[in-house]
Order: C-alpha cells, then sequence, then structure tokens
C-alpha cells in the first residue's frame, strides 16, 4: 500500500521552529533519495530539501543554514527541522521522491503558517 503522511505543521511566528514528519510507506522510501517540497497559495511546487539514502543532502538556497533534513531508515520516516521560520515559508509542505511527478502519488501535506 502506497502511503506518505506528513504532520507537525502549525501556526508558529517569524523566527520560530517547527519539526515536520512524513512516514513513508516502504515501496517510496526504500533504499530511495526522499524531498521535502512547499507550495504556497498561487505557486508552484518547489524542493525545499532532499537527502539520499545515505545522508547527503541538499538545500535550496532560501533555507540553507535554517532547515535540516534527517531520516531514520529503519522507521521509513523523513523529517525536517525548520528554525528561524520566516513568513516566506509559509505553504504547504510535502514528502516524496525528488523525482516524483504531478501525477505521482501524493499524501495530504501539512501547512505551515508564519504570522505574527
Amino acid at each position: 500500500q502506497v502511503q506518505l503522511v506528513e504532520s507537525g505543521g502549525g501556526l508558529v511566528q517569524p523566527g520560530g521552529s517547527l519539526r515536520l514528519s512524513c512516514a513513508a510507506s516502504g515501496s517510496i522510501f526504500s533504499r530511495n533519495a526522499m524531498n521535502w517540497f512547499r507550495q504556497a497559495p498561487g505557486k508552484q511546487r518547489e524542493s525545499v530539501a532532499t537527502i539520499s539514502y545515505g545522508g547527503i543532502t541538499n538545500y535550496r538556497d532560501s533555507v540553507k543554514g535554517r532547515f535540516t533534513i534527517s531520516r531514520d531508515n529503519a522507521k521509513n520516516t523523513v523529517y525536517l527541522q525548520m528554525n528561524s521560520l520566516e513568513p516566506e515559508d509559509t505553504a504547504i509542505y510535502y514528502c516524496n521522491k525528488p523525482w516524483a511527478s504531478p501525477t505521482d502519488f501524493w499524501g495530504q501535506g501539512t501547512q505551515v503558517t508564519v504570522s505574527s
């Protein structure tokens, strides 16, 4: 069964922190790189961070130094620690394989709202 369940979002003030989690089915997670994406209202979905099966990471420039992606291969779970959040980080956050297309299976996402 294909499964992607994102959680951990919420409302936070600028400068605050959140930790997102994504539980994935083995068919998606197994020995694959994993990605966090986000989609803000009226904008296209964009890649935020990538982690290889072995733990090599890559980030979009706007989140470097603030976000940290990690994974627990035993739990089929990927995380996104987000610090120093900015209003521009407001979006729905999704996880998936880095090459996932719009027609692939996607989870429901988790809403992150950064506002005072």
